[in-house]
């Protein structure tokens, strides 16, 4: 079964996925960095200013397959 890691970005930090997940293909990748982003997103507290976060799955040869991108923005009061 191929091996993908998930590395995330929030603009200023890079946290490098070193362990990895044993995921049948790209889709179950996909799906994983999907509930990833969606357990980050539910976590955030209000913002000052804009977030932006992208979530980048790589293969076992490190290129990065995919990219997820998530921008928390909150306008008003």
């Amino acid at each position: 079964m191929p091996r993908y890691f998930i590395d995330l970005h929030d603009g200023a930090n890079l946290v490098r996925d070193r362990d990895g997940f044993d995921l049948p293909d790209l889709a179950a990748a996909r799906a994983q960095a999907v509930r990833m982003l969606t357990r980050l997103a539910q976590g955030l507290a209000d913002p000052m200013e804009r977030q932006d976060y992208v979530i980048a799955v790589r293969d076992e040869q490190g290129a990065v397959r995919l990219r997820l991108r998530l921008s928390y923005d909150i306008e008003g009061g």
